[in-house]
């Protein structure tokens, strides 16, 4: 989290529209009831920023799962990876040792996140990752976590980038009202694959599957989340391979 993305990240542009793909979150289940969070739990999404100026949107799920997206340094429009895991909720303790900080164009670290937290207030603590330091965060919490998914309002067109420790390049993808997408990289991968809503909150679970050379991910199908802020149109995905070794990351914006 305290590490930069390197140049490569730019010059790799081969890099599979993964992210993308998890873009939709769409579901073909149809509307879902409202959620409110424990009283106990970090459960929810949250809003915040870094000490070294990084814009920190985060989805803390009911089973601890957890996805820290953030972005470049003094600028929230790039981000620049994720920090995913499984914490654990106790007595307003948020803590997850065995999370991976999955940056764009960069190997990824072992990191660990340790938090305060008032549910449904804010969200307050640190990353540490291995080798790289510790950065302190703030976050409050967003109400939009309440809000019953819209399946019919994320149909459309968005664009934006696509990411990885390969790199990261431009990407196209087009939803559909049953929650079915696909979608185009720059360097000519395809993609498609499903998204579908989760039981708690208005965040989103996602396959996708890649097409052959030139995907980065060949022939792999991974799974996610998606999170659609409806306010700012800014899609965030986020699917780490199985083994934990890569993820695939993507942020952009739904077209009018």
């Amino acid at each position: 989290m305290v590490r930069t993305m390197g140049t490569r990240a730019m010059r790799r542009q081969y890099f599979s529209a993964v992210g993308l793909a998890l873009l939709l979150s769409l579901s073909g289940c149809g509307e879902q009831t409202p959620t409110v969070p424990s009283a106990t739990s970090a459960e929810g999404l949250w809003t915040g920023t870094t000490i070294t100026s990084r814009t920190v949107t985060a989805a803390v799920l009911e089973d601890g799962a957890s996805y820290f997206f953030y972005s470049l340094p003094a600028n929230p429009n790039q981000i620049a990876g994720v920090l995913q895991g499984l914490g654990l909720s106790d007595k307003g303790g948020f803590t997850s040792s065995h999370a991976k900080d999955f940056g764009i164009g960069l190997t990824p670290l072992d990191t660990a996140i340790s938090a305060t937290y008032a549910a449904r207030q804010f969200l307050n603590g640190s990353f540490t990752d291995s080798g790289a330091g510790t950065v302190a965060f703030t976050s409050t919490y967003n109400i939009a976590y309440e809000t019953t998914p819209s399946v019919a309002s994320l149909a459309g067109v968005y664009l934006g980038q696509a990411g990885s420790s390969g790199g990261v390049q431009s990407a196209t993808v087009t939803a559909t009202v049953d929650g079915m997408f696909t979608g185009t990289e720059q360097n000519g991968c395809t993609f498609s694959g499903k998204a579908t809503a989760r039981s708690h909150g208005n965040v989103f679970d996602q396959s996708v599957t890649f097409g052959g050379p030139p995907c980065f991910f060949a022939g792999s199908t991974f799974q996610g989340i998606v999170y659609f802020d409806i306010a700012t149109r800014r899609l965030y995905t986020a699917a780490p391979n199985s083994p934990r070794t890569d993820a695939a990351i993507f942020f952009g914006t739904k077209l009018l």
